[in-house]
């Protein structure tokens, strides 16, 4: 008869595929086909709802939230036929089970990126930040659970009650942090490493009290089975420390930069990772831990890792994790908070969390001499939920430890307090300010013996011999002082988790400048390090971690910060082996644009055709032939003061030559409505190459030479003529007409355009430069705010 209730009350499993429709079986009613409606469903709404959200600069965590919440009983899941159609309960079992093994490999790659060694480095005052930040608000939750339990979860379990109820007040999401500390631009500031250290305690800290959380929340009557899980949950930490932790070694250790790796160490990390996972569900601490535990022991140096994350991510993050936010949002029902006391509970909860996460924060960081509003917006930051925070509340939810209308509070509340620290933060916390007028924001200037400062960009390893190359070339005489490069890496910030990786190099190395206490394993500071002990240059690598959609505004703002006359920026082409451009990216070619627009200085985008070779040369290997053809123009002026300071090394020739139009075919030569104008210009131009004349920096290694020219194919038959240089620099928009047909790179300008097409050359590297032009420059001018100065100054005191 006990039989007959069960298959009474519970549905039958459900068949994998179906005969299709022509056989008269509906697809919806078959576990393959069903499933495979319910992703595209979850994907596609979540994903239009980040892309509306995304003005509001929100995580897209927020949206599959959000998705989940409105796909389940709260919104369209009012109607009864959509729920048996669409998410019928005889399929929630193969929801729930393909959401959770998505989460298992989300959790993997978290564990994966979560660098003890980083938080080991974590600061004394950091720690006590983050230490008061998971103290208070836990301690506000045990008072919150005692008020919820006397009201709307009468009769639960106090003692599991009261930890989940910590728990959940008390975390910080990072990977959410970290995405929100992007979106303000904020990630590679003093706040943002402070914020990152904090958060990455906190999460160490949260998955402790989690997993005792539910050891306390288990079905058995005995405390002992309590016991018993924690003790056979620290066996397994152990185990995977002795034994899973040498075996993925080993297999990183097999796997040396450049060589693919083997599909069998793949293959078996993750089973590896299911194996765990299958342990810790079998001792009583959920799967998920097994999963995170491999993922922490796991080796983060190497290609090994880089690749699992690859392999894993776009699957993971794309796919099967929107179905663990479906799954949560059918699990709550916002209409179960109904009348005074529910909302009233749903106020206190969110009160609670924020003054609890807040207070303690800002309280901890006023003792550790935080100024004001940067500790405020400290415990804004820190208040942000996430993945975490749903994870803990459905396991609640499963445990029984949380009824519907509980729930549903908790995970407003998770909700509200991550969607309002975006705007919060960008309200009370302006960091983005420009500083007051500076003078050398060119390579033309009256001092030659000032100190040149230059902030040079690159994507990847690719650039770097050129880049530095063209730093050596540009030196000048080598008195110690004289050049200042500020190396910036840019990183594009993606929706994938692995930018979470990035975060993390980001601490590592120092941000904004690469720590020199501690010798760094990245390719990339080895070069500028070594490059900058030999020779009498100061290099500081910088880094900026954004989307490629904003990131001309960390390159500008570094630009003005740090004072710098010049911009170098890589072409958005690289050159083949045969010898043809390939661009590595559109978006990249928009970069470039809007530098070039918003550039608080001069700038120069470099056409790179390996200058010097592959390798960086040493000085006296220097022996570059430079060529400047001179039009005219403000452009052509500064590309010229680009070259007098090149060739003030002794391994620089510099050929300058000066186009003269016979019968008015040079543009700047025409008739037009701006003939005084252009006049005026031409006078500026010829007093500028008569000060050249008699600079004595060309010495023996500069020559000029003036060339009358007719028409255009005069001047691209001379251009040609000296194509054998290693490199070419010109103005971008030199005082000529158009010498090629394309426009399809018009940052490059007229001559620029020819000179970096394959049919002219395969070994002149190309430097295009737009000179600052102060009466193009609209942007307004504040003076320093001595009081932020100050607070920034204190803040990197902190985190040193």
């Amino acid at each position: 008869m006990a039989s007959t209730n069960v298959t009474g009350q519970c549905p039958g499993p459900m068949k994998a595929t179906s005969n299709g429709a022509f056989q008269n079986e509906s697809p919806l009613d078959f576990a393959l086909p069903l499933i495979i409606l319910q992703i595209v469903l979850v994907v596609v709404f979540t994903r239009l709802l980040a892309y509306f959200l995304k003005p509001l600069k929100q995580p897209r965590v927020i949206a599959e939230i959000i998705g989940g919440i409105l796909l389940g009983p709260s919104a369209l899941g009012r109607s009864k036929a959509y729920l048996d159609t669409i998410f019928p309960k005889k399929s929630l079992t193969v929801l729930d089970t393909l959401a959770n093994i998505g989460l298992l490999f989300f959790l993997f790659l978290v564990g994966l990126e979560l660098d003890f060694a980083a938080i080991k480095k974590t600061g004394k005052k950091s720690l006590l930040i983050a230490i008061a930040g998971i103290s208070l608000p836990f301690i506000v939750g045990v008072g919150t659970s005692f008020v919820l339990s006397a009201t709307i979860s009468k009769g639960v379990d106090q003692l599991p009650f009261i930890v989940f109820m910590g728990v959940a007040l008390s975390i910080t999401a990072f990977p959410v942090l970290a995405r929100i500390l992007a979106e303000l631009k904020l990630l590679t500031t003093d706040i943002g490493r402070m914020a990152m250290s904090a958060a990455g305690v906190n999460d160490v800290a949260a998955w402790i009290l989690l997993a005792l959380a539910i050891a306390l929340s288990g079905d058995g009557t005995s405390p002992l089975v309590s016991v018993w899980v924690l003790l056979c949950g620290t066996g397994f930490v152990i185990f995977a420390v002795v034994a899973i932790k040498p075996l993925l070694a080993y297999m990183a250790r097999r796997c040396p930069e450049g060589e693919p790796v083997k599909e069998l160490y793949v293959c078996v990390t993750l089973t590896v990772v299911l194996a765990a996972s299958f342990v810790t569900d079998t001792i009583g601490i959920h799967a998920l831990f097994g999963a995170f535990v491999v993922g922490i022991v796991a080796p983060k140096e190497g290609p090994f890792c880089r690749i699992l994350t690859e392999k894993i991510e776009d699957l993971v993050s794309g796919l099967l994790l929107p179905l663990y936010f479906a799954a949560s949002g059918l699990k709550t029902d916002v209409t179960t908070i109904r009348g005074a006391q529910s909302w009233g509970l749903l106020v206190l909860v969110i009160l609670t969390t924020c003054f609890g996460k807040i207070v303690g924060t800002v309280g901890s960081s006023m003792l550790c001499k935080v100024p004001f509003r940067e500790a405020v917006t400290l415990g804004f930051l820190m208040n942000t939920k996430g993945l975490v925070e749903l994870i803990v509340l459905n396991i609640g939810k499963d445990r029984k430890v949380l009824n519907d209308q509980a729930f549903a509070i908790l995970v407003l509340m998770a909700l509200f307090t991550t969607f309002i620290t975006t705007p919060i933060v960008m309200l009370i916390y302006k960091p983005a300010r420009k500083g007051a007028p500076y003078k050398h924001r060119t390579i033309q200037r009256k001092d030659h013996d000032s100190e040149l400062r230059i902030l040079a960009c690159f994507h990847s390893t690719r650039n770097i011999p050129t880049l530095i190359n063209l730093i050596e070339s540009s030196r000048g005489t080598g008195k110690k002082g004289r050049l200042c490069v500020y190396a910036m890496h840019l990183m594009e910030l993606s929706e994938r988790s692995s930018a979470i990786a990035m975060v993390h190099k980001a601490r590592n190395n120092g941000l904004p400048i690469w720590n020199k206490i501690e010798r760094s394993t990245d390719q990339m500071v080895i070069a500028f390090e070594a490059y900058q002990h030999l020779r009498a240059v100061a290099v500081r690598p910088m880094t900026a971690i954004s989307g490629l959609s904003s990131i001309h505004e960390d390159i500008c703002t570094s630009a003005h910060q740090k004072r710098v006359a010049m911009i170098l920026l890589p072409f958005h082409k690289h050159q083949r082996m045969d010898g043809a451009m390939e661009s590595i990216g559109h978006r990249f070619h928009e970069v470039n644009q809007r530098v070039l627009q918003r550039a608080p200085c001069s700038v120069g985008i470099l056409v790179d055709r390996g200058l010097g070779g592959t390798s960086q040369v040493v000085a006296s290997e220097v022996a570059y032939k430079v060529v400047i053809p001179f039009f005219g123009g403000l452009d052509d002026r500064e590309a010229l003061a680009y070259g007098m300071k090149m060739v003030e090394h002794p391994g620089i020739t510099l050929t300058v030559y000066k186009f003269v139009a016979a019968r008015g075919t040079l543009k700047r030569f025409e008739k037009s409505e701006h003939d005084e104008k252009e006049k005026k210009e031409k006078e500026t131009d010829e007093e500028f190459v008569r000060e050249l004349m008699n600079d004595p920096r060309g010495n023996e290694s500069l020559a000029y030479e003036e060339r009358v020219v007719e028409s255009k194919d005069d001047i691209i038959a001379t251009l040609k003529s000296m194509s054998k240089c290693n490199l070419f620099v010109v103005g971008r928009n030199a005082a000529v007409a158009s010498l090629v047909k394309s426009t399809d790179c018009p940052e490059l300008g007229p001559v620029g355009r020819l000179l970096s097409s394959s049919e002219f050359s395969t070994t002149a590297s190309v430097l295009v430069v737009q000179g600052y032009d102060p009466a193009a420059d609209t942007r307004p001018l504040v003076e320093e705010d001595a009081e932020y100065d100050q607070s920034s100054r204190d803040i990197s005191d902190l985190t040193a």
